[in-house]
């Protein structure tokens, strides 16, 4: 058994980035950049106005103005300005040659038919200047961003139109266990709905990578190996729900071993998620999941998708935070690693949720975080300071 800090390091190390792709831009939301992105241009490409107003020199406030022309954003200046005068402007339009100022159209009165007064003792510049934001060659995005709204408006900025990205994984997902039944049907005696296959499709899908679901795989050696067979020639990474523990019909192991996965570790001093298994092959990864649903959508989050994002060239670690505890915590076992269902409320606190088992799906789903509690710690007092995951 190893720790989960062992476990997360030897996925990372083992993860090869897929080769890149060049895509439309409309088609790079939540993809991986797999390259820096230089500016193209100096951002703003000339003086602009910040606002509406009237261009005019610093030095001939409070005016009489001589209002000598209008400026309208994306035509550039009939003309430049001279002493006592000025031309109004609207917000991003180019800045007039001689002006070192704009003053807002609020802080303005009429002078006469075609001057203008500042009503006001000073004035902000209120020009954002040729290149503040960024000059021509600057990096603006670096290789390893995942491409968000925020970042597609950047690469358009910059006339990136086609940005290169590394290649989403293909990842087949596969439940195990004769128990089990798909969501829509109505379990009979001894039967349960599988709900981690969709939850982990959705999770894997949320990380950017494309999903394929294979259904439930039967407590039957021969059933497990003929899906998986098929999973790994089809996929980048295979991930099993269930049959990984050390019952008599967790066929998993050996199924992976038979197809030629080199098994690294197959049990993780963790709670819940135990025994998480993650194996190699010659172009194939495998990530074999406890069975019960709490263990599966913890040890996604903590080892699948950081895998996931490996795989496109993203550091995906969310940064642990310390909060104090709204109520005192315990715990009968202390022996493992524990990441438990939790809400942080507004004011900053930190609630436990109650928790049953990793069986005891209800938890996360009015969870926004994931409690960590060290190895040998079994207890906190009220106020005390834990580390907390968001979910």
């Amino acid at each position: 058994m190893i720790t989960y800090e062992e476990a997360l390091r030897i996925v990372l190390d083992h993860a090869r980035v897929l080769e890149p792709e060049r895509v439309p831009l409309r088609d790079a939301a939540n993809r991986v950049l797999a390259e820096d992105v230089p500016s193209d241009i100096d951002m703003p490409p000339f003086d602009k106005a910040a606002m509406d107003g009237y261009a005019c020199r610093r030095a001939d406030l409070p005016g009489p103005l001589r209002v000598i022309g209008v400026v309208q954003a994306g035509r550039p200046p009939a003309g430049g300005i001279g002493p006592g005068e000025c031309m109004k402007i609207m917000t991003g339009a180019v800045v007039p040659p001689g002006a070192d100022c704009v003053i807002m159209v609020e802080y303005t009165e009429p002078a006469g038919s075609s001057a203008v007064h500042f009503t006001k003792r000073d004035t902000d510049t209120n020009i954002c200047v040729r290149g503040e934001d960024t000059t021509t060659g600057d990096i603006v995005l670096r290789r390893g961003t995942r491409i968000g709204p925020q970042q597609i408006g950047l690469l358009a900025s910059v006339g990136c139109v086609r940005p290169l990205v590394a290649r989403r994984p293909r990842v087949g997902v596969i439940a195990t266990g004769d128990e089990l039944v798909e969501p829509d049907r109505q379990p009979g005696p001894a039967e349960i709905r599988t709900s981690n296959s969709v939850q982990l499709c959705v999770h894997i899908e949320e990380a950017g990578a494309i999903v394929a679901y294979y259904g439930i795989a039967r407590d039957e050696a021969d059933a497990l190996d003929t899906i998986v067979r098929r999973a790994l020639s089809e996929n980048d990474v295979v991930v099993l729900s269930g049959g990984v523990s050390m019952g008599d019909f967790d066929f998993v192991p050996d199924t992976l071993r038979k197809n030629g996965i080199d098994i690294l570790f197959d049990s993780v001093a963790v709670k819940p998620g135990k025994p998480t298994t993650f194996g190699v092959g010659a172009s194939t990864y495998c990530i074999g999941l406890p069975g019960n649903p709490v263990s599966t959508f913890v040890q996604c989050e903590l080892l699948v998708k950081p895998f996931l994002y490996a795989l496109m060239g993203r550091e995906y670690a969310p940064a642990l935070f310390r909060a104090p505890l709204a109520t005192p915590y315990r715990r009968k076992k202390a022996d493992r690693q524990g990441w438990f269902p939790a809400s942080v409320a507004e004011s900053g606190e930190v609630t436990p949720i109650d928790y049953h088992g990793p069986a005891h799906l209800g938890a996360v789903g009015c969870a926004n975080a994931l409690m960590m509690i060290p190895r040998g710690v079994p207890e906190f007092e009220k106020g005390a300071l834990v580390s907390v995951r968001p979910i």
